[in-house]
């Protein structure tokens, strides 16, 4: 009788024990992946076409690693926003430019209350000749980085675009894996 309340007891702190150690370690497990990049992040962003927390993501890793390669992947997402613009005005799709000019202008939750206006056609040359010129800065501190790196990751983008005509903007070439080295 003394060994059964014994090993009851023996059994119920074991179990508490293991409780505990379960509700310590398993938050830790909740952690342990590997929180997104920036450039992960704006992966995803293009994919959405959220081009305004694309380039912002884009920023943060420029700032926070600056780089040829980061510098020429902010570059492309201004890219890839100039080119989905084109498309949608080529295909007659005046609203989603709206919307796009709506993304990039509204960033904060006063904008819900009076949001930006502005006509669509005339939102895409707005959107079309910032990103350009952004674009155009983007890409000279890029080369002057690392010319060798930039060259060649233009031609890998030159051949995605050429292989995706209709949707390269959507996201940058495989090859370019948007992770830090």
């Amino acid at each position: 009788m003394l060994m059964k309340q014994g090993l009851k007891g023996f059994s119920l702190t074991a179990a508490l024990c293991c409780w505990f150690i379960l509700q310590w370690t398993a938050p830790l497990q909740l952690h342990a992946a590997e929180p997104r990049s920036h450039l992960q992040r704006a992966a995803v962003f293009l994919l959405a076409a959220d081009y305004r927390q694309a380039v912002e993501a884009c920023q943060a890793e420029v700032r926070e690693f600056p780089s040829a390669r980061s510098y020429t992947f902010l570059t492309y997402v201004y890219h890839a926003l100039d080119g989905y613009v084109e498309q949608l005005a080529r295909t007659d799709q005046w609203v989603r430019v709206e919307q796009v000019y709506v993304n990039l202008a509204a960033a904060r939750i006063e904008d819900l209350l009076d949001p930006p206006d502005v006509l669509a056609r005339i939102a895409k040359e707005v959107i079309q000749q910032a990103v350009q010129r952004q674009a155009d800065v983007s890409a000279a501190m890029a080369d002057r980085l690392d010319h060798a790196l930039v060259t060649q990751l233009w031609r890998e983008q030159a051949a995605w675009r050429q292989a995706r005509p209709d949707d390269w903007w959507a996201s940058a070439p495989p090859q370019w894996q948007w992770e830090r080295p």
